[in-house]
């Protein structure tokens, strides 16, 4: 499937433009489990039930299909963002069911266009539409849950001689629908989304832009279990939070700066900051451990997983001290960086994490204080 020109005339009244397309994502499926985090096929339901607020998800995967994934999510994002563009042109009554050519959804989504990635997208259509959820969100009026499918049907046009796609289109359930069009439905997300490889690192950052996206230098802070609680996630506690210390020692999210904190008696956290936010974080790079050499190499034990040990919050007496030595600086924006730069390396974890931060930001305010502005 290599062409786009034999457009069967059904598919032509509606092939959304895809240069100009600003990205959108559903707000209430970007923080709960909705998604199966693997690409590996998951049979296993996900059963989720917050202690909070009661708010509940419930999704069981299709035995032949299994569960939609959070790549599959991909072509709800591109729903999303064609409904919302035709709903800022001013186009009146907005059709549930969209046509599109698959080659400009790929490529939109930042997929190739070979044979392989149409098979791909067909069964990722199959799994949304076979995948089964329910959930008090949104549940209809004088109901307790809604029970949807993400899309209630998808059709694929083939030329009978060549075995192209003419056209494909999707009609969304209406609670994915009602979710897009209602005020405040949906978030802008950054295109760079689309080139995020991990499943934890996709909903990670659908987690930091929901919450952190508005909350300026001090963020959005979770804690590392509840975090587990509404990933979904298949594996163990323990497993999940070594994959969310790699994470965040990479550091790599689009528009999002990470840190762990584990505040003294409490259970461990994670600091999601908006990097316009957080300053330019210049230790966030951090050096990596020197490559051993082939010859050197000696078989070790592994360590058991573990979280970094970070300081959540300074004293107070040692805060005020650092404001008043060091004015006009964001203090929360540069703690974001130091931590960053102490979770790059375990061994630089720090005895004393309040005066360790105070010369960190001594040294800044050295180096720097020529850029701050004057009042």
């Amino acid at each position: 499937m290599k062409s786009r020109h034999a457009v069967d005339p059904q598919f032509d009244f509606f092939i959304p433009a895809i240069v100009d397309l600003k990205w959108r994502d559903q707000k209430d499926t970007m923080e709960r489990p909705f998604f199966s985090l693997s690409k590996n096929k998951r049979t296993k339901p996900i059963e989720y039930k917050s202690a909070r607020d009661g708010v509940f998800v419930t999704v069981r995967p299709h035995p032949q299909y299994g569960m939609a994934t959070i790549w599959d999510a991909d072509i709800l994002i591109w729903a999303a963002s064609v409904i919302c563009d035709q709903r800022n042109r001013g186009v009146n009554d907005i059709p549930r069911k969209l046509n599109f050519q698959p080659y400009d959804l790929l490529k939109a989504i930042e997929r190739g266009t070979s044979g392989a990635q149409y098979s791909r997208l067909r069964e990722g259509l199959e799994r949304l539409k076979s995948t089964d959820i329910r959930t008090n969100i949104r549940a209809p009026r004088g109901k307790k849950e809604a029970h949807f499918g993400w899309i209630s049907e998808w059709t694929d046009e083939v030329d009978r001689e060549t075995g192209e796609s003419r056209g494909m289109n999707l009609t969304l359930s209406d609670w994915f629908y009602e979710g897009i069009i209602q005020e405040g439905g949906a978030l802008s997300i950054d295109p760079d989304y689309f080139k995020i490889s991990g499943g934890r690192e996709r909903w990670l950052y659908r987690v930091a832009r929901k919450h952190a996206g508005g909350n300026g230098s001090e963020g959005f802070a979770i804690s590392i279990k509840t975090l587990y609680e509404k990933s979904g996630a298949e594996g163990t506690f323990r497993r999940f939070k070594f994959e969310i210390s790699k994470v965040v020692r990479e550091n790599a999210l689009p528009g999002f700066a990470l840190a762990l904190e584990e505040p003294e008696g409490d259970a461990p956290m994670l600091r999601m900051i908006r990097r316009d936010m957080a300053g330019e974080a210049n230790l966030l790079a951090g050096s990596r451990p020197p490559r051993q050499s082939p010859h050197r190499r000696t078989a070790k034990k592994e360590a058991p997983p573990q979280l970094p040990l970070l300081a959540s919050r300074l004293p107070d007496q040692m805060l005020a001290k650092i404001r008043q030595d060091f004015p006009g600086w964001d203090v929360h924006a540069l703690q974001a960086q130091f931590d960053a730069w102490v979770a790059n390396k375990p061994e630089r974890e720090p005895s004393n994490y309040a005066s360790a931060f105070y010369g960190f930001v001594k040294r800044h305010h050295a180096s720097h204080k020529h850029t701050l502005k004057r009042s």
